[in-house]
């Protein structure tokens, strides 16, 4: 009897296991065809989907994998679109901010050059080409350096130079500009060497898209720019009276083809921002701003200092 007990239990406990099993069984077939629905939701365009489990289902590990590897791939289609709608804007603000000025320019060229002016007006004629030629320029800079910071092939040469002489070095050659631009300005910088590990095509690049900034838009008649020294970095403070950025504006100030003043239409790119907090981000530093509507704008600048 005692036999025939044992054997009734262990045909009891092989009854369970295989009925177990079949369960088992079916049930992670039941979860794999869910799996294979959710993902042909998903391959259909549904980049929402998710596939649920319990923790302590087997198939659980894959599903949060799949999971991961979806939420992954939309934030890449998501930037990849972004990046699209970026260029779209990009390409209609080209064919209005470069071919506009360039027939003008062209017509200006025409006219003295065909004798339709002569005299005095002639030479305003030429005066007037010549500027438009130099804004010309100036966005296709920025155009070359916005599409060169998005790309492989942008490189920077860090060395370690002294900052104050750097900036001084800078601010010479817009002298002139704010003179000509009748732009009071007043420059402090220290004696004191202060060294950074920095590019100094960079920061030339930032200081001169900042200063640009002041001149072409900020409507402002006084310029402050001054450098010192602040626990371990260096500050760089530029700041202007001119007619301020509103509240709603300032967080975006730094996106890619954002302007302002939507009613802009002769100059800016909206890229001279952006690419200045490009590049500070890429030599390790920090750039805030603050404004007050008819009161002026403040751009502050730090960088670590070389040890």
């Amino acid at each position: 009897m005692f036999t025939e007990a044992i054997i009734m239990i262990g045909i009891v406990i092989v009854l369970f296991s295989v009925c177990s099993s079949v369960l088992t069984v079916r049930h992670v077939k039941k979860e794999i065809s869910e799996i294979s629905d959710a993902l042909e939701d998903i391959k259909n365009g549904n980049g929402n989907r998710r596939i649920l489990a319990e923790t302590h289902e087997l198939v659980a590990p894959v599903a949060y994998a799949i999971n991961d590897i979806i939420l992954s791939y939309e934030k890449r289609l998501s930037a990849y679109r972004q990046t699209e709608e970026t260029n779209r804007q990009l390409m209609t603000s080209l064919s209005h901010d470069v071919r506009t000025p360039l027939t003008t320019l062209i017509g200006y060229l025409d006219a003295a050059h065909k004798g339709i002016v002569d005299g005095k007006e002639r030479d305003d004629y030429i005066e007037t080409a010549r500027r438009k030629a130099h804004d010309l320029k100036e966005y296709i800079d920025v155009l070359f350096d916005w599409f060169k910071l998005g790309s492989n092939e942008f490189s920077m040469k860090i060395t370690i130079v002294d900052l104050t002489e750097l900036t001084r070095n800078i601010l010479i050659d817009w002298i002139p500009i704010f003179e000509d631009t009748q732009i009071d300005f007043t420059v402090d910088i220290p004696e004191q060497p202060f060294r950074v590990q920095i590019d100094p095509d960079g920061y030339m690049r930032i200081l001169n898209n900042l200063i640009q900034n002041v001149v072409s838009h900020s409507h402002a008649d006084k310029i402050e720019i001054s450098l010192s020294g602040q626990g371990g970095n260096i500050k760089i403070l530029l700041s202007d009276n001119g007619v301020g950025i509103d509240k709603k504006d300032l967080k975006h100030i730094f996106e890619r083809l954002y302007k302002c003043d939507r009613g802009r239409s002769e100059k800016g790119s909206g890229l001279g921002l952006s690419i200045v907090h490009q590049l500070v981000a890429k030599l390790n530093g920090t750039i805030t701003v603050e404004s007050t509507p008819g009161e002026g704008t403040v751009f502050i600048l730090f960088f670590p200092l070389a040890e």
